[in-house]
């Protein structure tokens, strides 16, 4: 974490279903600037229903979800969301235009900006998530998935908010797409410095990419921290029904030969068997 002051504080934040279902008990969490940061836990676990939290789609049963200074209960979603971008697990829930410009220019000509700097930003949007000028007038459904989640994440970028929360990017891709939208999000975190967050059920992603992970279960905080020191907690990890990538397993059954429970990589668990062979 950040020494500086975080850009989103949580402060015991609650949510509560219109029909009574509690999905967040108590929620404390911090996010500051340059953090790539992956919220992982079963279905129910509260990971979607906190991201909405933080973008200001649900506003807190109780506490209190601060952002760059503005609390969420006390400040318009139009304000929110020029903060805070929420990209759907499915893109195609997302869009709804006829053509890929429109698409990418309806939140800044929902915010009431001129035509001119909607322009600029549509050019913008769309130079950096790798979008041709020749799909612009293409309907947003005839492109396969990968740009078709691209297109939705131009449209969030479109109103420059400072963070980007992505609900499962990896959903529905193969090896390759799913590497190209990861490594897409991560050139956004690290080259044009938006905070990222994604929800996922893809350890072997997580292991790879985040630079921290929020574990939940039960609408509750299990375990945060860098992916080592959290998969190196199979007792915590377990409360959150989720299994660490394979290779962590296998460290944490040598773990007794002098392997590192919080092992990611193939290549860390071969490193670590060099060294014991040198011993």
């Amino acid at each position: 974490m950040s020494a500086q002051s975080p850009f989103i504080e949580v402060k015991d934040l609650s949510y509560t279903y219109a029909d009574g279902t509690i999905a967040l008990r108590g929620i404390n969490l911090s996010v500051s600037d340059g953090e790539f940061i992956a919220f992982i836990g079963q279905n129910g676990s509260g990971k979607t229903t906190l991201s909405k939290c933080l973008n200001g789609l649900f506003k807190p049963t109780f506490g209190a979800v601060i952002v760059d200074g503005l609390n969420s209960k006390e400040t318009p979603i139009v304000q929110m969301v020029k903060r805070v971008g929420y990209v759907f697990q499915n893109p195609d829930h997302q869009l709804f235009n006829s053509n890929c410009w429109d698409e990418i220019a309806y939140g800044p000509r929902n915010i009431d900006l001129d035509e001119a700097e909607v322009k600029v930003r549509v050019a913008e949007a769309a130079r950096v998530v790798g979008l041709d000028e020749a799909y612009f007038t293409e309907h947003p459904f005839f492109l396969n998935k990968g740009m078709r989640q691209r297109v939705a994440i131009a449209s969030i970028l479109a109103l420059k908010p400072k963070v980007i929360i992505v609900d499962e990017p990896t959903t529905g891709q193969d090896v390759r797409q799913s590497l190209e939208i990861m490594n897409f999000l991560l050139e956004l975190n690290e080259n044009y410095g938006h905070i990222i967050i994604f929800i996922t059920h893809n350890m072997p992603i997580v292991a790879s990419y985040a630079k921290r992970v929020v574990a939940m279960g039960l609408g509750t905080i299990i375990v945060d921290g860098p992916p080592a020191d959290v998969f190196a907690k199979p007792e915590l990890l377990a409360k959150t029904f989720v299994e660490p990538p394979q290779i962590t397993e296998l460290a944490q059954q040598l773990s007794d030969l002098g392997f590192y429970p919080g092992t990611l990589t193939v290549q860390e668990m071969v490193a670590q068997y060099e060294k014991l062979c040198l011993r």
